[in-house]
């Protein structure tokens, strides 16, 4: 008996649409992130991309617990000396909404070469049309 180990070729990959509307942000985003590097299948394989499309839209209608849209803040640096850039989550839902769900995935993803291929499969929408119909993408409830 030997370890089934998945080949990007034979992969099968759908496309999935969420809706992020009610929902809290850490746990919507955990589920996303399953979704993107494939552990919801059998075939599962670490070293392989193997997950699905998403497709998130009404990405302004998520929800933070507490006091986390005027304290939790979104931190940016430029490399440069004086650099560092920080905006609350509250200002950064009025600008970038899609940001928000974007950067809270991507941190649970792998932080290598591989987690930056699994990363490009999101699609993120702050209303409910997306340009991803030819794709017939399948409702998919979180």
């Amino acid at each position: 008996m030997s370890t089934y180990m998945a080949n990007p070729e034979e992969v099968d990959r759908k496309w999935y649409i969420v809706d992020a509307s009610g929902k809290t942000l850490g746990r919507f985003a955990s589920e996303v992130a399953q979704i993107l590097r494939g552990k919801h299948k059998a075939t599962f394989t670490p070293s392989v991309d193997t997950g699905d499309y998403v497709i998130v839209i009404n990405a302004e209608k998520i929800k933070l617990t507490g006091n986390k849209w005027q304290e939790k803040e979104y931190v940016h640096h430029s490399n440069y000396p004086g650099g560092l850039k920080t905006t609350t989550y509250e200002k950064l839902k009025d600008k970038n909404p899609e940001l928000i769900i974007k950067n809270a995935v991507k941190g649970m993803l792998p932080h290598n070469n591989l987690g930056e291929k699994i990363f490009k499969k999101l699609k993120v929408y702050s209303g409910s049309e997306h340009p991803h119909q030819a794709q017939q993408p399948e409702e998919l409830e979180l």
